[in-house]
């Protein structure tokens, strides 16, 4: 998806290059985990040491709270598009794009880096053995022998920062394209806009869901195996169906695939 967005001219518009943003943190979010867990599968060895703990535990947060705020901005795109297309070009110029997708890395930075550090130094005890497939912060406080309420309530207002504030935003954005589209008088310009915001609602409901599940239910109401399972969601399979998705309910994406297999065919 980076690679053709960057080699198709017409693609070089804000909502392509949100969305080779999203492409990029996808690759590096999946790449924090299936690596290791491909090792671990072949060599039969279930240990990570320390310092590696911490590293995938730093580039999950960032990856992932990164994400959060992008699908909140990508939102947004599709908002001024729909909403306001007059102003578009104003609303959504390059500077603009590049400084809202800096504050979604530099915000993802800086909380991944405030909760490693405050995390690895927390006294463990006891057994060493997570009971999950890598490095998260839950999996990880359950090693920990003194009391984490007052933290947990900090990584509760984590959650809340970089998922009930985005969902809300999208949910706000989502609402107004669709009163706008209900308005159109022209069938035509409904379905072009529920085609292209149809896509992005799919990642949206995929991705927040299951990490609303896994950081806002009450532990009572889920397993460390269910867990498990949830975390699948958001770390694998959501990662693995982006480019899918975005792909084959795309036009666009889908033609410039066409013309550059074409290309490098006719050559």
């Amino acid at each position: 998806m980076v690679i053709l967005i960057w080699l198709n001219s017409h693609l070089h518009t804000p909502m392509y290059f949100l969305l080779s943003q999203l492409s990029l943190m996808d690759l590096l979010y999946i790449s924090t985990f299936v690596p290791k867990i491909a090792i671990d599968f072949l060599s039969g060895r279930n240990n990570i040491s320390y310092t590696n703990c911490g590293i995938q535990l730093f580039l999950f947060m960032t990856l992932v709270g990164a994400e959060c705020l992008l699908l909140a901005v990508m939102a947004y795109d599709r908002y001024v598009a729909i909403c306001h297309p007059l102003h578009y070009s104003i609303l959504m110029r390059p500077t603009v794009c590049i400084f809202m997708v800096a504050g979604t890395w530099l915000g993802a930075l800086i909380n991944a880096f405030v909760h490693v550090v405050y995390v690895l130094n927390l006294p463990f005890c006891g057994s060493r053995e997570i009971h999950h497939f890598f490095c998260e912060i839950p999996a990880l406080l359950k090693l920990v022998c003194a009391d984490t309420s007052l933290y947990e309530n900090g990584l509760f207002i984590s959650g809340v920062i970089f998922l009930l504030f985005p969902i809300s935003a999208i949910m706000a954005s989502y609402g107004q394209i669709f009163s706008t589209v209900l308005r159109l008088e022209l069938n035509m310009g409904m379905r072009k806009a529920l085609s292209t915001c149809s896509s992005h609602m799919i990642v949206v409901i995929l991705f927040y869901g299951t990490a609303i599940i896994k950081y806002f239910l009450p532990k009572a109401y889920h397993t460390a195996e269910q867990d498990k399972v949830v975390s699948v969601f958001y770390t694998i399979l959501t990662p693995m169906l982006n480019p899918l998705i975005y792909s084959l309910r795309n036009k666009e994406m889908s033609g410039a695939l066409r013309k550059v297999l074409r290309r490098k065919i006719i050559k």
